[in-house]
């Protein structure tokens, strides 16, 4: 892990995503966080020595979906399938396919494996996955605050975590998509899908993949937009936790009453047609039951002063 020194920074931006504003500050206590996202391998250990069953391995349950079919619920996960003719970029289910038996040990389906795969990020796991996983580690999932102060390395208000140009030089700095998103990957920085943990340059603080190759998962509850600055600097935010869980729900589905994390990074998908969330400031809200081919986790420990400061303040968080 690399110990993060803490600190005041401007969170969010102003220039892109509408969830991604207002840019305010906020402060957080130093913490220690994984150099890389949780591996393949290492995710194997965890699961070796608890037993632990992901949520793409257990068959939903109709309770959660209403007016669902049983014969549409079935264990697997969220793969990254194109057609072969894309129509609408606003539809999604264009190039996502819930595929049967597709979790951890079988990213891209069934008859797929981790052969050769170990030291990539793990993926096709839930909330509830990392977070156990976490907890079994003595660590916790980072907060969105935390992520992204982490993901900036140093470098305050510029675009990306190593600076202000995406390939400075021409050299790709992150694993994302060269192309035109979905239909058109050139593979300009050597990898389709995922990639090793540390096949790209660390950011400032010693970090890998904090831009790319797989979204994070965050502890917050997904909030529609950022909160403004205090109107007097001396109230600037202190290790916020963002919004509550009832806020979180999807508004465009309303009957399924799943609350939603935040994710950070973006991943190998996004691309300069479709998703720039190639960036620190960058979010997106996820399902806590929802896993893809392109979701992962690191985790954090944070010092005695900033536990002892969430115990005295916070409310217990649901997961």
């Amino acid at each position: 892990m690399a110990w993060i020194p803490g600190g005041t920074f401007r969170m969010g931006s102003d220039r892109h995503y509408p969830e991604e504003a207002p840019s305010h500050h906020v402060t957080v206590d130093g913490f220690w966080i994984d150099r890389t996202p949780v591996t393949n391998r290492q995710f194997k250990a965890f699961v070796n020595a608890t037993g632990h069953v992901t949520t793409a391995q257990i068959v939903p349950d109709t309770n959660d979906y209403p007016g669902a079919l049983a014969s549409m619920l079935y264990a697997g996960s969220l793969v990254f399938s194109p057609l072969p003719r894309i129509t609408d970029l606003r539809d999604w289910s264009q190039w996502w396919t819930f595929m049967r038996d597709a979790n951890w040990r079988h990213p891209y389906g069934r008859n797929s494996n981790l052969k050769g795969l170990d030291d990539h990020p793990v993926v096709h796991v839930s909330y509830s996955d990392a977070l156990a996983y976490a907890r079994w580690a003595g660590k916790d999932l980072p907060t969105e605050a935390e992520w992204e102060f982490a993901a900036r390395g140093g470098l305050d208000g510029e675009e990306f975590a190593w600076g202000n140009t995406l390939a400075p030089g021409g050299r790709h700095m992150a694993n994302i998509w060269q192309g035109r998103f979905p239909v058109q990957n050139l593979g300009e920085d050597g990898f389709e899908r995922t990639s090793p943990v540390m096949a790209f340059p660390p950011n400032g603080y010693g970090l890998y993949d904090m831009i790319g190759n797989v979204w994070e998962w965050t502890s917050d509850w997904w909030s529609a937009k950022h909160e403004a600055d205090p109107a007097k600097p001396c109230c600037i935010p202190v290790n916020p936790r963002g919004g509550g869980e009832e806020a979180s729900f999807d508004p465009c589905q309303p009957d399924i009453r799943i609350p939603r994390k935040v994710l950070k990074g973006g991943s190998h998908l996004c691309a300069p047609n479709y998703c720039r969330r190639y960036r620190p400031a960058a979010r997106h809200a996820e399902p806590v039951d929802t896993s893809t081919s392109h979701v992962g986790f690191r985790c954090v420990v944070r010092s005695p002063t900033v536990v002892r400061h969430e115990q005295e303040e916070m409310a217990p968080i649901s997961t």
